[in-house]
C-alpha cells in the first residue's frame, strides 16, 4: 500500500475500486478474442496422398493413419459391396513411408501380392485392392504438399495476439493494484511475482513470433488461467518464499509446455518411448503409495527439498503419452490388452490412495480414449457396468464417501458438519456479485482447502461471478479447439492425446466448480491452472502441450512440423498469412482454382503420363 501511495497518492484505493468493474471485462475481452481467433479460421486438412480410382474419382488421404472401407465413418470410403466396412489401414510414418494393413477378413492386395499380418509396405504409384477394388496409391512430394498451401481458406483477418498478450497485461497489472489496496499482507513479493508472469509470457511471445508462428490461442488461454491462479495464491500466501515458489513452478510449467511441445513433433521417437512413459507412470504411483503422506484424506503428497510434491499429477501426461501412443494401432489385440491393464493399474491406484476424485478423472478419460479409437459401444457400457460396481464397492467400504454422496444436494442442512465446505463456497461466490470484492479481500481462502478444492468460490468472491464463468469459457474454448482440429489432425496420436487432455481438464474443471457448489457430490479436485498448487499447474502446462500439438494451420503450432518452403515448379512458397485478402477460397477439391499450373486435375494427368506407372485397366 506504501508503494501504491507512494506512485498514486490518495487515489489509489479509488483506482482499486473503480478497477474491480474493468477487470471483469478486461477477462471477457482476453477470452472472446481467443475464441474469435480459434472460429474464425478455418482449419482444412492437409492432403497426404490420394486413391485413385477408375472414372477419375480421386480418394485424398488426409491423415498418418487412413482407415479404409465401406463404412461412412472411415477415412476413405470405397462403396462396393466386396470390401468390408473396416477393411484396411494406411499409415504413413515419420519419413514418409507407408504400410497397410488388413483389418478383417478381406483380401488386401498390394501390386497382386497379398499383405500379411505384420503390414506390407506400398510407395507412390503402386495397385492397392481391395476386395474387388483396385486402386492407384499416389503419395504426395513435399513441393506438391506446400503447394496446396495456397488454397486454405481463412475469411476475414486474424485477431491480433499481440493485442490480446497487451489486454492480459492490462488484467495482471490490475491484479497487482487490487492485492496491494486490499490484501493487507500483500508486498512487493506478489508484484515481482506477477512481473515476471508478465515478462515470461512476452519473451515467449516475442521468440516464437520472430520464428514465424501465428497461432497463440490456447497458450494465452494458459497464461490467463495461470493469471488468475497466481492472483488466488497472493490472496492465500502472499509471504514472499509462497510467491517464489509459485513463480518457480509458473517457469517450470512453461519450460516443460515447451519441451514436450518439440519433442513430440517427431512421431516415430514420441512413440517409441511408450513402454517407458508408461513404467514411469507406474513407479510414480508406487513411490506415492510407498512414501506420499496423507493428506485431506488422500495420501498423494511428498515432501522433498521444502516443495510439496504431488507424484500423481504427472501420471496424467505419462498416462496419456502412453495410451494415445499405443492405441495408434487399437486392432492389435496385445495394444489392447496392454492399455486396459495398464488403465486399471492408475485407477486402482488411485483407489488405493483414497484420492476418488482422480480416479474418477482416469477413468473419464480412459471412456474417451477408447471409444475414439474403437468406436464401440459395447465396450464402453461394459466398463461403465465394472465401474459402477467398484463404486458401490468403495460406498460400502469407505463410509465418508458415501457421506459425501448423502450430503450431495442436502448441504444447507448441516452447515458446521458435513455441507461446512459447501455452504461457505456458496455463500462466498453469492457475495461476490458480478464484479467481486477485489483480489485478496476474500474471506474464503481462509477455509480448509478454500484455495484449491473451492477455488472456484474462490474467484467468484474475490473478481466476481463474471471472471469466474470466463475461467470456465477458457476451459470450453480449448475442448472446442480440439474438437473443431481432430478432422484434419494429422495422426491419431495428436487427436487422441489432445482429446484426452482436454477431458482430464474438463472433468476437473465440472467435478471443482459443480462440486463446490453441491450441484455435483465434493470431490476435491483442483481447477486446472487456477487452483494453487505446483504439481497440479506442472500438470495442466504439460497436457496443453498435447493440444498445441493437433493445431494443423499453417505455422499455428511449434509442436507441428511444416513442410520446407518451395519455390519454382510445382511448389509454391508458403503464404506469409499476414492478409487474408487476397488468399484464394475453396469449397472442396472441385472448387480449386489453378495456381502457376497447379491443380488436382494436372496432377493426377502428370502421374498418369509419366511419374508413375500408366493408370491402364490391365494394371489392376
Amino acid at each position: 500500500m506504501d508503494l501504491l501511495r507512494l506512485i498514486f497518492g490518495e487515489a489509489a484505493p479509488w483506482l482499486a475500486s473503480l478497477s474491480r468493474f474493468v477487470l471483469p471485462l478486461v477477462c471477457v475481452a482476453v477470452v472472446v478474442r481467443c475464441v474469435r481467433s480459434m472460429l474464425r479460421e478455418r482449419y482444412e486438412p492437409e492432403t497426404w496422398a490420394y486413391l485413385y480410382l477408375p472414372g477419375e474419382i480421386m480418394v485424398p488421404l488426409r491423415h498418418w493413419e487412413c482407415i479404409l472401407g465401406r463404412a461412412k465413418s472411415v477415412d476413405g470410403q470405397l462403396d462396393d459391396p466386396s470390401v468390408e466396412k473396416l477393411h484396411a489401414c494406411l499409415i504413413r510414418d515419420a519419413a514418409g513411408g507407408w504400410t497397410v494393413y488388413n483389418l478383417g477378413h478381406g483380401d488386401t492386395y498390394v501390386n497382386g501380392e497379398p499383405v500379411t499380418a505384420g503390414g506390407g509396405a506400398i510407395a507412390d504409384a503402386d495397385v492397392l485392392t481391395l476386395g474387388k477394388v483396385s486402386a492407384r496409391f499416389v503419395d504426395l512430394t513435399e513441393e506438391e504438399r506446400a503447394a496446396l498451401l495456397k488454397y486454405r481458406h481463412a475469411p476475414g483477418r486474424r485477431v491480433r495476439p499481440g493485442a490480446t498478450m497487451l489486454l492480459l497485461t492490462v488484467l495482471q497489472i490490475l491484479l497487482v493494484l487490487q492485492q496491494l489496496v486490499y490484501n493487507e499482507d500483500a508486498g512487493t513479493s506478489v508484484a515481482m511475482a506477477f512481473g515476471i508472469l508478465c515478462a515470461a509470457q512476452w519473451v515467449y511471445f516475442c521468440v516464437l513470433r520472430a520464428s514465424g508462428q501465428t497461432g497463440f490461442e490456447p497458450e494465452t488461454l494458459g497464461f490467463f488461467l495461470t493469471t488468475i491462479g497466481l492472483s488466488v495464491a497472493a490472496s492465500s500466501v502472499p509471504d514472499a518464499s509462497s510467491m517464489i515458489r509459485q513463480v518457480i513452478f509458473i517457469l517450470a510449467g512453461i519450460v516443460l509446455f515447451l519441451i514436450l511441445g518439440l519433442w513430440i513433433r517427431d512421431l516415430k521417437r514420441t512413440k517409441s518411448l511408450n513402454m517407458i512413459a508408461a513404467g514411469a507412470a507406474v513407479v510414480l504411483l508406487a513411490i506415492n503409495l510407498i512414501f506420499a503422506q496423507v493428506t485431506y484424506g488422500a495420501q498423494n503428497w511428498i515432501t522433498i527439498g521444502g516443495f510439496s510434491i504431488q507424484p500423481s499429477e504427472f501420471v496424467k501426461a505419462l498416462y496419456i503419452y502412453a495410451s494415445a501412443a499405443t492405441l495408434e494401432r487399437l486392432f492389435v489385440n496385445k495394444n489392447l490388452i496392454f492399455y486396459i491393464g495398464f488403465s486399471a493399474v492408475c485407477v486402482g491406484a488411485m483407489a488405493l490412495m483414497e484420492d476418488f476424485g482422480a480416479a474418477l478423472v482416469f477413468f473419464v478419460t480412459f471412456l474417451v480414449i477408447s471409444f475414439m479409437r474403437s468406436g464401440s459401444f459395447a465396450t464402453l457400457f461394459l466398463a461403465i457396468g465394472g465401474a459402477a460396481l467398484a463404486v458401490m464397492v468403495v460406498l460400502s467400504a469407505r463410509p465418508y464417501v458415501l457421506a459425501r454422496f448423502q450430503t450431495w444436494g442436502h448441504a444447507w442442512e448441516d452447515i458446521y458438519d458435513t455441507g461446512y465446505q459447501q455452504v461457505r463456497a456458496m455463500s462466498a461466490a453469492a457475495s461476490g456479485g458480478l464484479f467481486g470484492q477485489g483480489s485478496g479481500n476474500g474471506w474464503l481462502v481462509d477455509v480448509t482447502a478454500g484455495d484449491t478444492d473451492m477455488v472456484f468460490g474462490v474467484v467468484c468472491e474475490e473478481l466476481g461471478l463474471i471472471t469466474g464463468l470466463c475461467c470456465v469459457a477458457s476451459i470450453l474454448a480449448l475442448a472446442g479447439f480440439v474438437v473443431k482440429n481432430a478432422s484434419s489432425g494429422r495422426s491419431s496420436y495428436f487427436v487422441i492425446a489432445a482429446a484426452a487432455s482436454v477431458t482430464v481438464m474438463m472433468s476437473q474443471m465440472a467435478l471443482n466448480v459443480f462440486g463446490s457448489m453441491d450441484i455435483l457430490p465434493f470431490t476435491g479436485v483442483t481447477f486446472p491452472f487456477v487452483s494453487r498448487g505446483g504439481s497440479s499447474l506442472l500438470s495442466c502446462w504439460m497436457l496443453l502441450a498435447f493440444v498445441k500439438g493437433c493445431d494443423t494451420r499453417a505455422r499455428g503450432s511449434f509442436a507441428v512440423k511444416r513442410p520446407e518452403k518451395f519455390s519454382g515448379g510445382v511448389g509454391v512458397e508458403e503464404p506469409e498469412n499476414e492478409g487474408y485478402d487476397e488468399y484464394d477460397e475453396y469449397d472442396g477439391y472441385d472448387g480449386y482454382e489453378e495456381y502457376g499450373g497447379y491443380s488436382p486435375n494436372s496432377h493426377a494427368e502428370r502421374r498418369r503420363a509419366g511419374r508413375g506407372r500408366p493408370y491402364r485397366e490391365d494394371n489392376r
